[in-house]
C-alpha cells in the first residue's frame, strides 16, 4: 500500500516564522513607547522649575503692595531671629568657658577678683538692726542663696532670720543648766556656727562641749556630736562635702560624718585653746591658736599640719580669701594676709583699728572678728572701737589699704560677706565672745546689715 507524503519545505536559514517576526515587531514597538515615555518624563522635570518661576510670578502679581511689605518684613524678622540665637549660642560658650577658667584658678587659689574698686561705702541710713537675742551675738552664718541668716549669742538661742524683711523665720530657745535632758536646744554659750554648702545641715556648738546639728530649713534637731573636753569655739564645713571640722579650748581638731553621724578623727599640734577655725573645697583646714601665736593649715589625709607665726598677741579669727591665702586678727590688734606656703604673713597691719587708754599706757583694740569675700580683694575687719572697717588686699595679698569705715557701737564679734557681696552681717553684743573682760552698755546685742552699692560702669562714648 502506497502512502501519501507532503514534503515540508525547507526554510532558508536566518528566516523566521511570520507570528516571530510580529511578535520581534511588537516588542519593538513597547520599547520605542517605554523611551518615549522615559523621554517625556526627563522633559517634565526640566520644564518644572520654569512652570514654578511662572506660578510664583502669578503669584506675585496677584500679591498686593501691602501683603509683599507684610511676607518681606517677616522674612526679615526671621533672618534676625537666626543671628540672635547664633550670637546667644557664641555668648553662652564663652560664658561657659570663662566659668571653667574660673574655676581652675580657684582651685589652685589665684582667683582675685577686682571687687574693691566697685564697692562703694554703705548709707548709714540703710544699715539696718535686727534685735531679739538677750545675750551678745558670738556667731553668725548666711545661707548660700543670701535670704536667710542664723545667729547664735550667750543666751543660748538660735535665731533664723529673713534678710529680705528683718522678721524672724524660726527661734530654737536657750535651756537653763541642769535641764540638758529635757531641753532640745543648747543651755550654754552658743559659740560657733556652721552650714554645708548646699544649705541643708546647720552646725551649732557650745561651751558645754557639745555640737548639734540641725536641718536648716525645718530647725528641727537632727544630730548630738560629743567628743571634746572642752567648749567648741569654731565649725567649718569643707565646701561640697557633709564632712564636718571642729575646734575647741581643748586644743584638738576634729573631724565628723553629719550624713553617717559618725566620727572620724583627732588631730592635735596647738599649745592652747584654738579660737577660729576655716575651710574650703580641699580636704584642709586653718586654724588660729590663740596664746600659743600660730596659724596652723591642717592635711587632714596626711595627717600633716604647717605651722605659720607673725602676730605679737593671741590669735582671736582667721579666715580664707581662696584655697591659697587668708586673713587673721590678733589682740595686738594687727591684720595679717597670708599665703598657705609661706611661714610668714605677706602683709601685715600694725594697729588696725587704732588704740586706747591713757598717754604712754596705750594698747591697741583688739581684733575680735575678720571676714573675706571670696575669692576677691576684700576683707573686713570688727573691734570694739566703735567701727566696722573695710579694706582691700593690694596686688598679690602683699599690702592692705582701707576702703572705708562703717560706725558701729561694740564688740564686733562674727562678720560674714554673703556670695554675691553685696552685703555684710556683723554680730554685735556688749560683750566679747570669749569673755567678759568689759562690758561697753552703749551697744545693742543684735545683727547689722550692712548694704553696698557698686560703681555704675561707664558707657562708651560718656
Amino acid at each position: 500500500m502506497s502512502g501519501l507524503f507532503i514534503k515540508k519545505r525547507p526554510e532558508a536559514p536566518g528566516n523566521k516564522r511570520r507570528w516571530e517576526v510580529k511578535g520581534a515587531e511588537a516588542k519593538k514597538k513597547k520599547k520605542t513607547v517605554n523611551l518615549r515615555e522615559e523621554i517625556e518624563s526627563d522633559s517634565d522635570t526640566e520644564v518644572a522649575p520654569s512652570r514654578r518661576k511662572k506660578d510664583h510670578e502669578e503669584a506675585e502679581i496677584e500679591e498686593t503692595v501691602q501683603e509683599k511689605k507684610l511676607r518681606l518684613a517677616k522674612e526679615y524678622l526671621q533672618q534676625l531671629q537666626a543671628q540672635e540665637e547664633d550670637q546667644l549660642e557664641d555668648e553662652s560658650e564663652d560664658a561657659v568657658a570663662h566659668r571653667l577658667q574660673e574655676n581652675v584658678l580657684e582651685q589652685r587659689g589665684k582667683l582675685q577678683r577686682p571687687l574693691a574698686k566697685e564697692l562703694l561705702p554703705p548709707e548709714p541710713a540703710e544699715i539696718r538692726l535686727l534685735r531679739g537675742h538677750q545675750g551678745p551675738v558670738t556667731c553668725l552664718v548666711i545661707t548660700p542663696d543670701d535670704k536667710h541668716v542664723f545667729s547664735g549669742s550667750k543666751d543660748c538661742s538660735i535665731i533664723k532670720w529673713s534678710i529680705s524683711d528683718g522678721k524672724k523665720v524660726h527661734k530654737i530657745p536657750g535651756g537653763r543648766k541642769g535641764c540638758e535632758e529635757r531641753h532640745v536646744g543648747h543651755t550654754a554659750h552658743v559659740l560657733c556656727m556652721a552650714l554645708s554648702s548646699d544649705g541643708k545641715f546647720l552646725a551649732s556648738g557650745d561651751r558645754n562641749k557639745l555640737i548639734f546639728i540641725w536641718n536648716a530649713e525645718t530647725c528641727e534637731k537632727l544630730h548630738k556630736f560629743q567628743g571634746h573636753r572642752d567648749a567648741v569655739s569654731g565649725l567649718s564645713f569643707q565646701k561640697g562635702t557633709y564632712q564636718l571640722f571642729s575646734v575647741s579650748h581643748d586644743r584638738s581638731v576634729k573631724v565628723w560624718n553629719v550624713v553617717e553621724n559618725s566620727y572620724i578623727e583627732t588631730l592635735f599640734g596647738h599649745q592652747d585653746c584654738i579660737t577660729g577655725l576655716d575651710s574650703l573645697s580641699r580636704e584642709r583646714c586653718v586654724t588660729s591658736g590663740g596664746r600659743d601665736g600660730t596659724v596652723r593649715v591642717w592635711k587632714i589625709t596626711e595627717e600633716a599640719q604647717l605651722v605659720f607665726s607673725g602676730h605679737d598677741g593671741s590669735i582671736d579669727c582667721i579666715r580664707l580669701i581662696n584655697e591659697e591665702h587668708m586673713v587673721s586678727g590678733a589682740d595686738d590688734g594687727s591684720l595679717a594676709l597670708w599665703n598657705v606656703s609661706k611661714k610668714k604673713p605677706l602683709a601685715r597691719m600694725r594697729c588696725a583699728h587704732g588704740s586706747h587708754g591713757e598717754a604712754g599706757l596705750q594698747q591697741p583694740y583688739w581684733i575680735s572678728a575678720v571676714a573675706a569675700a571670696l575669692n576677691s580683694d576684700v576683707v573686713a575687719s570688727g573691734s570694739h572701737d566703735g567701727n566696722l572697717r573695710v579694706w582691700q588686699c593690694a596686688q598679690g595679698f602683699r599690702g592692705l589699704q582701707p576702703l572705708c569705715t562703717i560706725p558701729l557701737v561694740g564688740f564686733v564679734n562674727s562678720l560674714q560677706f554673703s556670695s554675691s557681696a553685696d552685703f555684710l552681717v556683723a554680730g554685735v553684743g556688749q560683750e566679747h565672745r570669749l569673755g567678759r573682760w568689759w562690758r561697753l552698755k552703749p551697744a545693742k546685742n543684735g545683727l547689722y546689715i550692712v548694704p553696698f552699692k557698686r560703681k555704675q560702669p561707664i558707657s562708651e562714648g560718656s
